[in-house]
């Protein structure tokens, strides 16, 4: 199809994906434990009804072993023709009220073309994305398709066992992971790299118990003033992260302007950015390290004495080419070589996940670039990204030789995992155009 055919055909559905987005956010999707499965299953369902009422055949649920359930569709390859997985993800992050909502998280609204709720951009507009551009080929592509879609990417996912154990499931040519985004409205980004994480737990005890900081502060040891020591030791004077032996190195792509950054991230006014080097190599090729949790007195009630146990949660982002299990090795001897005055120190591993590079030099990459130029009337920025979707490497390892295109219509007023998350329903239409556009250079090729 013409692009022009593409861009008029997407236009005239965006009113129902629009409902149908703002359908799936309305379903309280977080698989986060302590969170009721009712709702990922329930969202699990009408992602499979979706699919199906949007013409790709065979959608269905595959069990995840320890987990929730992915959704699943294969579409065979014409003859010569490669064949492409489409993925997204179906869960969320919770989505508190203390946050800052000014809404109700899971009753979507649109406001000056933006669509609110959770999930509203990460990620059930990447299974829009995939639903829409297929519906545009009437359930019959121009390349072989496989569609996958977990429901556990926000809390660590199980998915990975079941790829493992059923590598067939995922074998293709090429992987369009639908789960990216862009600094700015209007201008699209193919991500190439990924950071990874690893993330563990500080316990640090000085006394037996609460002691009078009267009587005996000045020579007692207080557990949370050595923790927060410990923990300001993991950055140096300027920012960067302090801990010996993690992989770094400088950025080559493109960069990033600093009012674009400052503005998405929200940074305050008169407040410095930490670290050295261009912004682009301290966000996407070097690690980044932050206390992500505190169990500590809280101020509400407290008394005048020493704490004799205090706890942090601290996530290490990892650059690509970094084994995760080894960062979080190096973050925790690095916990316990900085404790001062003899305190106990405990650490415990939380999670790892794999960082990831792609490769920029094939077809399906070129291909891309072409499609997402023609779908946004711009050329595309290759960027990296600080986030980190593990399941990438598991992919890479089964089909070494397919090649990843990662994007999304995600922009810097998303506020992803943040409160009033948003979608540009603009950028969703233009990011379906792409999806659709790519398909078909890719059904030009042959396998």
């Amino acid at each position: 199809m013409p692009v022009d055919e593409v861009r008029v055909l997407t236009e005239g559905m965006m009113a129902e994906v629009a409902e149908d987005l703002a359908a799936l956010v309305r379903i309280p999707s977080c698989a986060f434990p302590g969170f009721p499965p009712e709702p990922v299953l329930q969202t699990a369902q009408a992602v499979v009804d979706l699919l199906e009422r949007y013409g790709v055949p065979g959608a269905r649920l595959l069990d995840v072993p320890g987990g929730y359930p992915a959704v699943y569709a294969e579409i065979p390859a014409p003859p010569g023709k490669p064949t492409v997985l489409l993925y997204a993800h179906y869960d969320v992050q919770p989505a508190p009220m203390a946050q800052g909502w000014d809404m109700d998280p899971f009753e979507p609204e649109i406001r000056d073309g933006r669509l609110y709720g959770r999930g509203a951009a990460d990620d059930k507009s990447g299974v829009m994305i995939i639903a829409a551009a297929l519906r545009l080929f009437g359930g019959e592509p121009p390349v072989g398709v496989k569609v996958l879609m977990e429901g556990e990417e926000e809390t660590g996912s199980n998915l990975e066992t079941l790829i493992a154990a059923n590598p067939n499931l995922v074998r293709c040519d090429a992987f369009v992971i639908n789960d990216g985004g862009n600094m700015k409205a209007g201008h699209p980004e193919l991500t190439v790299a990924l950071r990874g994480i690893a993330a563990c737990d500080v316990t640090v005890r000085s006394l037996k118990g609460m002691a009078h900081s009267g009587a005996y502060g000045g020579a007692a040891p207080d557990a949370l003033m050595a923790l927060i020591r410990i923990l300001d030791s993991l950055l140096d004077e300027h920012g960067d992260v302090a801990i010996p032996g993690l992989v770094r190195f400088e950025w080559e792509g493109a960069g990033i302007p600093e009012e674009d950054y400052r503005a998405a991230a929200g940074v305050l006014p008169g407040v410095g950015l930490i670290g050295a080097g261009t912004l682009a190599t301290r966000l996407w090729a070097r690690p980044s390290v932050t206390v992500i949790g505190l169990d500590a007195a809280p101020t509400e009630g407290a008394s005048n004495s020493l704490i004799p146990e205090a706890k942090a949660r601290v996530s290490l982002r990892t650059a690509p080419g970094s084994d995760p299990d080894e960062a979080v090795r190096l973050l925790m001897e690095h916990l316990h070589a900085s404790a001062p005055w003899g305190v106990e120190v405990v650490t415990a591993p939380v999670h790892t996940g794999d960082a990831f590079k792609g490769r920029t030099d094939g077809p399906v990459f070129a291909a891309a670039t072409e499609a997402a130029a023609d779908a946004f009337d711009t050329d595309p920025k290759i960027t990296g990204s600080g986030g980190t979707i593990p399941l990438l490497t598991t992919l890479q390892r089964i089909a070494p030789n397919a090649e990843f295109v990662i994007w999304g219509p995600g922009d810097e007023h998303s506020q992803v995992h943040a409160a009033n998350e948003s979608l540009d329903l603009i950028e969703l239409e233009r990011m379906i155009v792409a999806e659709a556009l790519l398909l078909e250079k890719l059904g030009e090729a042959t396998a």
